[in-house]
């Protein structure tokens, strides 16, 4: 044989030419083969086994490199052919090389498919077979087997013969697997492997049931023996194609093993290998081999022990044998200990079926590996398959769902910390298929019986807080875009549409779980306040009940509201919504305090309307009942919520509630028609209604209840008019069934529905109005009808007839209600504090400080209805005090803004308020007497009225024009009833003196003769003034109770001044003068005036200025001194020039009035430059020399510096004009003021566009006036005549006073009268 060609050389030469061949490419000479050669050289036994080898090795290259060639050869004769295969066939059996026995496994494959005859494989499989029949062995058959696994492999259509057509020779495989040779075995089962996946294990569907089962047993058996790790493979694969088919996985958990193999060179059985195999059935062995791969080192087997196991429980649908064989157990110390993809999921899928069974709980398995599921979680979850976690989150969640409640998984707190963790990390996730298992673990680890103790409330909410983060990468416009198209296109689950949806579904079943979670704990004390938690945790909030039910609110408000809206707007998701209104529902239980501006803000998003179209939309005809019965739920409570908003402490809404809630409960759930059929739904007649919650009526009854309560919140279900129409044919329907009537909350709702749409609305005539009047009269309680809303009392008071009957009453309830919207009342401190803040806004803006909205609506009342104004009236004088006080705050509102209502609202008042002050003048010694205090309440509040309509009223008035009438007879009572006051009685007095001097001071000189007269010549009013001046000079030792309050002595001050200055004037007699301590006064503005009321020093101010004017001289009043202002006796020159206030009073009075200058209280300014005003004039008529040594002080330039310092505003204010004048008049120019000029003028002549107040401008006049006289200089006085041309043609403006009439500045009960001389 030459180098490369196959031949013999001394055989070659018998042969025929034509079994030989150069084989190749015809340029390069190709490969010499004699077939004839090569068979004869297989068949002789003289031929050496190297020589057989290198013959293989070239034909095994001829077939490789030319496909085709040795077949055109062999089609010559077929004989040949066959005879060359059984040449190789029978190679098989007598080279013992292991190589050589490779190479003709190899030839034998590559030649039959080279041949692809049917005859050929037939003629290898029937030497097969005889070869089998004719041995008593089969020891020697494992290169045969070898080959036949391969053969089979290779040619798939040998596989169909084989378990078509040979039953013998399935009969010799079977009984070879009962000898002891494992590698015999190993390429046995290798054979039967490669039939069951062949074709996609169509051979082993034609396999005959007998074989195959038989193969299932002796399987068994093999694979329990198997100690070599080939054998053990072969099995395991033959095992994972056998358990792919159910029939063969019922034999192979119902089969057993025996024992008892042949021996090594026993011969086939071929009638009795059956009966060896039968086993007793009391085992199954099966579980067991499993259970033992998986403890094997080889991580394939374990895999695919784990697929087996799977497959086994998904056809068999038997788990108790692999729980009784401890498989769960093992299956999580797989789990916890590799980290490869396709273990986890294999075990995880094996554990997932095994928990459908309930003896996996009840033997503990989930107790046992719960800790190895999570640890591998937590490492499944850095895996880049996604799927791995996903399978072991499903897995979590049936644990967590079918865990016995008896049987705890995590008893302490370390154990459910760590399985939120790993619930966690799953939630984090980028995938959103994984965020939504793990949401679904969630849900199933809210259940109580998993929370440990002390529960851990702190990882709840982080769980809460982290699903609630995802909904913000949520593209939920095209979930709804997928769902408004479903009927375009096939839907597909896997789209990212659908995964979102599938997503937020989950979501909010894992959000209702918590908040059931959340209701229980709430039910159980030890829960609720978490007894056992550690002392080092109790000050943590996060980790509490209270905090895990805020958290939920806050995110089902500001995200899970928001989101589901935004998901369902297009195209409702009836799942989605279920949970949703559930969720809302669970909120009203969980943060009760919180619920009732939760419930506001609810109604007023269109949460009435929203269930109530979801309800009709998806509801109608008995569909989506537990979607019907969630919306329902969440309308109840939010109706009860609102409905306990309007009085919860009363029993009649006690019992209002419990008749909605019934009402409610068998109606709702019957309404889902749409909101567009609810007006002809009103107007349908109920005929026989044999339940009173039940039927047509009571339907109506809830729906005006729901129209109501959503319109008292902004959310109009039904146009205003249909609304009113619809309510109005109820009640005419309800008024025609005889002995009806309608429940007191329907009837609430009702009225309520007809005030708000009545502007939208015709007026009613007389019948619909009667229909009304008799409903309401129908009710014993209109209280119990009210519902706080302006339109109510408009429409009562629009109305003659209603009004006269319901009109006092709804007035009554808006004031009594009042209280209830408003926050808690301040203290008297506070109080005062910011009634003195809120004079000096008005006295720096020149406005009033706005009414509430309520009291201006019942201003707006009184504009359209007159007759509320004398109701309001009769409140002050006849109600109890609360309600008294707070009608007389509205008509003083009234009072205060009558110009924008009726110009002689005060003169049609003051009728009114005589008789009543007669009638309280008249009984009022006698109800004191009889210890009566009913009516003599009324007095101050009367009296308080008075006083606002005094300094209110125009002067401009024709009141004005004498003192008799009505103004004369109302201070002659006010007068007498102040007389008679006791002393303590400030309520009363305070009022009645401010009334008096109000009268005195702002009306006209020409008409007080008469009243100064009248009132110098009450001797009872002299004693009270006397009374409160003695009290306010005791020490300062005195309790406080025996000093009158600052207001009563600010405004005895107030009225003692304009008695003076009108006494002077008109000359009046004077009945008994007034003793008043100059000393005191003098003294208590120089120490005490950091610890005296603004407001009193205002007063004390005015009354030494008119003193001064009268040179401290006056019928009126005996003023007393002392050494600390005159000296001692005997007085000198200059004290007895200046007495009674001496030398050291003027010095300190001066020292007083520069202090106060400082000051930046308007009033405390305007009265300091007015008394210093009459201080100088007192100086320069009794001691000249002190004038001007007063008004040259150095200090004096200071003031005028310290007062120009705040800016042009402050340049042209009158005090600051005021002082500048009266130091140029009394101090001349000797004051150097000339820079303070200047600076006055530059302010002026850049103000000439402006238009100055009139105060302003006649201060500007008499200050430039005197810079004429006093300051010389041609340049000057061209300066002040431009300025003064300016002046002349500007138009007047408005006082920079007060908008009171008059320059009346009113501060709580308290009125002053401004004036700049």
């Amino acid at each position: 044989m030459s180098s490369g060609d196959i031949f013999y050389d001394k055989i070659h030469f018998r042969h025929d030419p034509k079994w030989s061949g150069r084989l190749g490419p015809a340029e390069g000479g190709g490969q010499m083969l004699c077939v004839a050669c090569v068979i004869e050289m297989i068949e002789s036994e003289d031929i050496s086994s190297a020589r057989k080898s290198f013959a293989l090795i070239g034909i095994l290259q001829v077939l490789r490199c030319s496909p085709g060639a040795l077949r055109e050869l062999l089609r010559q004769d077929s004989s040949v052919s066959l005879r060359f295969t059984a040449s190789l066939l029978g190679m098989l059996h007598t080279v013992e090389d292991q190589a050589t026995l490779e190479k003709v496994d190899q030839v034998l494959v590559q030649l039959l498919l080279e041949l692809q005859s049917e005859v050929s494989y037939r003629f290898v499989l029937d030497e097969i077979t005889n070869q089998l029949n004719d041995r008593l062995g089969v020891k020697d058959f494992l290169p045969t087997f070898n080959f036949l696994g391969n053969l089979v492999e290779a040619v798939p259509n040998t596989a169909n013969s084989l378990v078509t057509q040979y039953g013998p020779l399935q009969e010799h495989l079977c009984s070879a697997l009962l000898y002891p040779d494992e590698a015999l075995k190993a390429s046995v089962v290798y054979v039967w492997l490669k039939l069951f996946r062949t074709a996609g294990g169509s051979a082993a569907q034609s396999l005959p049931v007998a074989i195959r089962d038989r193969v299932c047993m002796l399987l068994l058996q093999t694979l329990a023996n198997a100690s070599s790790p080939n054998l053990t493979r072969n099995c395991v694969g033959l095992l994972w194609s056998l358990v792919q088919l159910p029939e063969a996985v019922s034999v192979l958990m119902n089969g057993k093993r025996d024992q008892t193999p042949c021996h090594e060179n026993q011969s086939v059985p071929t009638g009795s290998g059956q009966n060896q195999e039968q086993q007793s059935p009391d085992q199954c062995p099966l579980p067991l081999m499993l259970k033992k791969l998986l403890m094997s080192g080889d991580e394939a087997l374990q895999v695919t022990s784990a697929r087996c196991i799977a497959l086994v429980l998904v056809h068999s649908q038997c788990s108790a044998p692999f729980i009784q064989a401890d498989v769960p157990e093992f299956l999580f110390d797989r789990v916890a200990s590799s980290n490869s993809e396709v273990m986890l999921w294999s075990a995880y899928s094996c554990l997932l079926l095994l928990t459908e069974d309930p003896l996996f709980f009840s033997q503990c398995h989930s107790v046992y590996g719960i800790e190895s599921l999570v640890r591998s979680l937590k490492e499944a979850l850095q895996l880049t398959n996604m799927e791995v976690p996903k399978q072991g989150l499903l897995l979590l969640t049936e644990i967590l769902e079918r865990q016995p409640p008896s049987e705890r998984l995590f008893p302490s707190a370390s154990g459910f910390e760590a399985v939120s963790e790993a619930v966690l990390g799953g939630v984090s996730s980028s995938c959103l298929r994984v965020t939504t298992h793990a949401a679904s673990a969630a849900s199933a680890l809210f259940r109580l019986n998993h929370q440990s103790r002390p529960v851990q409330y702190g990882k709840i909410v982080a769980l809460i807080e982290a699903i609630t983060n995802k909904f913000s990468a949520l593209p939920l416009h095209s979930a709804a875009a997928h769902r408004s198209s479903r009927s375009l296109k096939r839907f597909n689950p896997s789209s990212e549409a659908s995964t979102c949806e599938g997503f937020l579904l989950q979501s909010m079943i894992c959000f209702q779980a918590a908040c059931r979670l959340a209701e229980e704990c709430l039910s159980e004390p030890v829960l609720k306040e978490n007894t056992f938690t550690a002392p080092s945790k109790h000050g943590h909030a996060e980790d509490s009940l209270e905090f895990l039910c805020q958290c939920l609110l806050c995110c089902c408000d500001s995200v899970w509201m928001p989101t589901v809206i935004r998901m369902c707007e297009h195209a409702p998701n009836a799942q989605i919504l279920q949970y949703f209104y559930s969720v809302l529902s669970s909120q009203f239980t969980l943060c009760p305090s919180l619920m009732p501006a939760f419930a506001n803000k609810l109604a007023s998003s269109g949460f009435f309307r929203l269930p109530l179209e979801h309800k009709s939309l998806l509801c109608a005809g008995n569909r989506h009942p537990y979607l019907n019965m969630s919306c329902c739920g969440f309308l109840q409570k939010l109706i009860k919520c609102l409905l306990y908003q309007s009085d919860p402490d009363s029993d009649s809404c006690q019992h209002d509630v419990e008749e909605v809630e019934n009402l409610l409960l068998y109606n709702l759930p019957a309404l889902c028609c749409r909101l567009s059929d609810w007006p002809s739904l009103l107007r349908e007649a109920p005929g026989l209604q044999l339940c009173d919650y039940k039927g047509l009526r009571a339907t109506q009854y809830c729906l005006v209840i729901m129209l109501q309560l959503a319109l008292q919140q902004g959310d109009r279900l039904l146009p205003e008019q249909t609304a009113f129409s619809s309510v109005m044919w109820l009640l005419h329907s309800v008024e025609a069934q005889a002995g009806s009537a309608l429940p007191r909350c329907v009837l609430r709702s009702a009225l309520y529905l007809l005030a708000v749409t009545q502007d939208k609305s015709p007026t009613l005539d007389a019948a619909p109005l009667n229909c009304i009047s008799k409903a309401l009269s129908s009710c014993q309680s209109f209280p119990s009808l009210y519902i706080r809303h302006p339109a109510l009392l408009h429409f009562i008071w629009r109305y003659p007839g209603l009004a006269e009957k319901y009109g006092p009453l709804v007035l009554e309830l808006w004031l009594t209600k009042k209280a209830q919207h408003r926050d808690a009342e301040p203290t008297p401190a506070a109080t005062a504090v910011r009634r003195e803040s809120h004079a000096d806004e008005e006295h720096r803006t020149g406005t009033e400080q706005e009414p509430d909205t309520e009291t201006m609506e019942l201003l707006t009342l009184t504009e359209d209805h007159p007759a509320v104004m004398l109701t309001l009236l009769d409140m002050v004088c006849s109600r109890e005090a609360s309600l008294a006080g707070r009608a007389l705050a509205v008509l003083e509102a009234l009072i205060c803004r009558q110009r924008d209502y009726d110009a002689d609202l005060c003169a049609n008042l003051r009728p009114a308020l005589l008789q009543a002050l007669k009638m309280l003048s008249v009984n009022m010694g006698q109800e004191l007497g009889q210890g009566h205090t009913a009516q003599v309440n009324s007095l101050p509040l009367v009296l308080k009225l008075l006083c606002a309509m005094q300094a209110s009223d125009p002067p401009s008035s024709s009141s004005y024009s004498k003192m008799d009438g009505v103004h004369f007879k109302l201070l002659y009572h006010v007068s007498n009833v102040a007389g008679r006051l006791k002393p303590t009685d400030t309520g009363s007095l305070l009022p009645a003196l401010s009334y008096l001097y109000c009268c005195l001071s702002l009306s006209p000189a020409h008409c007080t003769d008469r009243a100064v007269t009248v009132l110098l010549s009450n001797s009872g009013l002299t004693d009270q003034l006397q009374a409160v001046f003695s009290s306010s000079s005791c020490p300062s030792s005195s309790p406080p109770s025996a000093c009158p309050p600052s207001a009563l002595l600010c405004c005895s001050h107030l009225l003692l001044s304009s008695l003076i200055t009108l006494q002077r004037v008109h000359s009046a007699q004077v009945k008994k003068s007034i003793g008043w301590s100059l000393n005191a006064a003098v003294h208590r503005l120089l120490v005490q005036k950091r610890n005296t009321d603004n407001l009193l020093l205002v007063s004390y101010l005015n009354l030494l200025q008119v003193l001064l004017d009268a040179d401290l001289a006056s019928a009126v009043v005996r003023l007393s001194t002392g050494p600390g202002l005159v000296g001692s006796r005997p007085l000198g020159v200059e004290d007895g020039a200046l007495y009674p206030l001496g030398s050291r009073g003027t010095q300190c009075l001066s020292t007083v009035l520069s202090g106060l200058l400082l000051q930046k209280h308007e009033l405390l300014l305007r009265a300091s430059v007015n008394c210093l005003s009459s201080l100088l004039g007192f100086l320069q008529r009794r001691s000249p020399p002190t004038e001007k040594y007063v008004a040259n002080q150095p200090y004096s330039q200071f003031l005028v510096y310290f007062l120009l310092s705040s800016g042009d505003s402050s340049c042209l204010h009158p005090v600051t004009l005021r002082l500048i004048s009266l130091l140029l008049q009394h101090g001349g120019t000797s004051v150097p003021l000339e820079p303070c000029l200047h600076q006055v003028m530059e302010a002026a002549e850049r103000g000439r566009r402006e238009v100055l107040s009139e105060e302003s401008a006649q201060a500007l006049r008499l200050l430039l006036s005197q810079i004429q006289s006093t300051v010389p200089g041609p340049l000057m006085k061209q300066r002040v005549t431009a300025v003064m041309e300016s002046l002349d043609l500007q138009a007047p403006a408005e006082s920079c006073s007060p908008g009171r009439p008059g320059n009346v500045v009113r501060i709580g009960d308290v009125s002053i009268c401004l004036t700049l001389p």
